[in-house]
């Protein structure tokens, strides 16, 4: 199974999702920027995302962040893929998908946060009932079409950019 993008358009939702589910975190302030035509990640993080191995950080503000940016990634993801299948197809995630998902942020977890996956599964359950309602919202729909018109159409946004078209769209 591959969840690659099929077109431009797949891949501008899918940036858009992700930008909301940004938003949905108050996440927005670490962002540089978000592109488009990015040969890596299409989200720029700014230095505050990463977290420090310094001596000075306290190993409980480093678990903090570690757990928070787990967080947030497994927020983007599952923004990105219901972005894709509910506003841009209109359809609901094939469970076989949806199985896929939660297998690779499990993993994840494990591995970057050494979280359970008890622990795992109701971050996960808890991000995905959040992004059901806001990505199953029919109402929404047209501002989120319109976020990935403006992404295709500018290519690149910096974070405040992209704040403030988050803002106008009322997202």
């Amino acid at each position: 199974m591959t969840l690659s993008y099929s077109n431009e358009d797949d891949r501008a939702y899918g940036l858009a999702g992700m930008a909301i589910s940004l938003a949905g975190l108050d996440a927005l302030d670490s962002i540089v920027d978000i592109s488009l035509d990015a040969d890596g990640p299409m989200v720029n993080f700014s230095q505050q995302y990463y977290y420090s191995l310094s001596p000075a950080v306290s190993p409980k503000s480093v678990w903090e962040n570690l757990i928070r940016n787990f967080h947030i990634t497994a927020s983007m993801v599952v923004g990105n893929v219901l972005a894709r299948s509910m506003v841009r197809l209109h359809e609901d995630l094939p469970a076989e998908v949806e199985r896929e998902i939660y297998s690779e942020i499990a993993a994840e977890g494990a591995d970057s946060c050494g979280l359970e996956k008890d622990e795992t599964e109701v971050l996960y359950r808890r991000i995905m009932s959040q992004h059901r309602r806001i990505f199953g919202n029919p109402r929404l729909h047209p501002a989120i079409t319109e976020l990935a018109r403006i992404i295709s159409r500018r290519r690149t946004l910096s974070g405040l950019e992209l704040r403030e078209e988050l803002a106008y769209l009322q997202l």
